[in-house]
């Protein structure tokens, strides 16, 4: 019987990989670690009646669920069997979910979920639309208490979009994975507008333009081992620490490449990815939503061994200033990392928040205030370090002294104020300049006035807003001995039932 339940009807079989997708079982393995996975329930069956479903009654019912091991830590998963109702979800098939992440929880492990459903089985009716209820409750309750990871290896439509977008991190699959609320056939007859499953809810669009992806892969190897690597870098629940890893990248390595690779001018791009390769461990992080609110870089990595989240502004994108997009990535993943015990190092080099029509009618000031409230709400260590600029309310957003931060850092060439000079001095000697017989040599001299006052790179540190002015090339060294020094921090909130964020 188990045999049977496991290989499941050949010419489904070869159906499914006719379409270039693996079987659930095949999946699982690349997940887990080889000869690891244990599977509960194989022989459960479903009890409908009508539309002829009393007469196939498949072992699994179209889901596959149980828990195995990645890189020797416990790990539990479910994954739809496309091969089985189209992997669509009836009363037993998402009592089998119910169970495993009740299972997940007890445990304190991590829950991956493989995704290839039809939605809600529609012989089932409103029995089927309660099992979903299920799955966002539990979903809702392990938010912050287990890591959940959704991996999209087919369409996922209607309600059961929903279970993924609750979890901490979803991967798709270009091609093969799809998401949306509604279908092509439904957006044609409502609208009247024609587009491909892929061009309304693939992996690309996800990934680059709605945000509800964190990342894209050509094929599914590729993406699994991705999950394996992230899930390396968590810990197995809210009360552990993220796992540390032994590393040959000595802490107090000097750090000079970092002196060539940011302009002293505050007008010059550069990449603040390559910044972050020369701080990291060995020049290796994990960069998350790396194609969508590319003014902001978020990123896992190691210092010294020890897992550190990484909010970065980004210069080489729309001038690294904070938007409606790049506040609400970077709150989510701030949020993320104070859930799970992984401390914050934020980098700064940002002119400001975009202006525009469009930002201010399309929410900045409630979005905006996500971030805001992300840093203030964060209890885990948290180091924030100013690059170059850092101007106006971004700069308070970005994790700065008054919002809580537990080390202020700078750089010698920082230049913290509440716009850049130019602007600064075009509002407080307005007058002076248009009544000047020589108006351009005023501004250039008020501006250099201005520089001198207000913006000179000691003047945050004189005033107790930075806690350090540090040389560049210490920067590593600077970071691993002031986490090792809030390795032990203690931080308690207000009692209260829970906050109430801006949305």
């Amino acid at each position: 019987m188990k045999e049977a339940a496991r290989h499941g009807d050949p010419l489904a079989t070869e159906r499914q990989h006719a379409k270039g997708k693996l079987t659930a079982y095949e999946r699982i393995e690349l997940l887990l670690d080889e000869g690891s996975f244990n599977e509960v329930e194989m022989l459960r069956r479903h009890r409908a009646t009508g539309f002829g479903l009393e007469k196939k009654r498949p072992y699994t019912d179209g889901v596959i669920t149980g828990w195995g091991t990645v890189h020797g830590r416990t790990v539990f998963v479910y994954a739809h069997d496309f091969r089985i109702f189209g992997g669509a979800l009836g009363e037993a098939h998402a009592q089998k979910i119910h169970k495993i992440m009740d299972m997940a929880m007890a445990a304190g492990a991590p829950l991956v979920s493989l995704n290839d459903g039809a939605g809600a089985r529609i012989q089932e009716g409103v029995s089927a639309l309660a099992g979903y209820g299920g799955i966002f409750q539990r979903n809702t309750r392990a938010s912050g208490v287990i890591p959940q990871i959704s991996v999209m290896l087919g369409p996922c439509a209607g309600g059961a979009a929903y279970s993924p977008a609750l979890t901490d991190f979803v991967f798709m699959v270009r091609d093969i994975s799809q998401m949306f609320i509604t279908g092509p056939d439904v957006v044609k007859a409502v609208t009247g507008e024609e587009i491909t499953q892929n061009d309304l809810g693939g992996a690309d669009v996800h990934a680059g333009a709605s945000g509800v992806a964190h990342f894209a892969y050509d094929d599914v190897r590729s993406c699994m081992e991705d999950v394996r690597h992230l899930l390396s870098l968590l810990p197995s629940n809210n009360r552990d620490l993220p796992p540390r890893s032994a590393t040959t990248d000595p802490a107090d390595r000097r750090t000079d490449r970092v002196v060539e690779l940011v302009p002293d001018d505050p007008g010059r791009v550069y990449d603040i990815r390559t910044v972050i390769e020369e701080i990291v461990d060995d020049g290796d992080f994990f960069e998350i939503q790396p194609g969508w609110a590319t003014n902001v870089v978020c990123a896992l990595s190691r210092l010294d061994g020890e897992v550190v989240g990484l909010v970065a502004s980004q210069p080489a994108s729309f001038a690294g200033v904070l938007d409606i997009d790049a506040s609400e990535k970077a709150a989510r993943f701030v949020q993320f990392c104070d859930a799970f015990n992984i401390p914050l190092v934020t980098l700064i080099d940002v002119p400001g928040f975009l202006p525009g029509v469009d930002q201010e009618h399309n929410g900045i000031i409630r979005r905006g205030a996500k971030l805001l409230y992300a840093y203030c709400n964060a209890t885990v260590p948290r180091i924030s370090l100013v690059l170059r600029k850092a101007y106006g309310g971004a700069y308070i957003v970005m994790d700065s002294r008054s919002i809580g931060t537990d080390l202020a850092l700078a750089w010698p060439s920082n230049e913290i104020a509440v716009m850049g000079a130019e602007g600064a001095a075009n509002v407080i000697f307005r007058r002076e300049i248009a009544a000047a017989d020589d108006p351009e040599s005023t501004r250039a001299q008020k501006i250099k006035e201005y520089q001198a006052e207000l913006m000179h790179p000691y003047y945050a540190a004189e005033r107790g807003l930075i806690d350090d002015v540090i040389d560049p090339r210490e920067t590593r060294s600077t970071l691993v001995r002031a986490l090792a020094m809030l390795r032990s921090k203690q931080a308690d909130l207000p009692c209260r039932k829970h906050g109430n964020p801006p949305q």
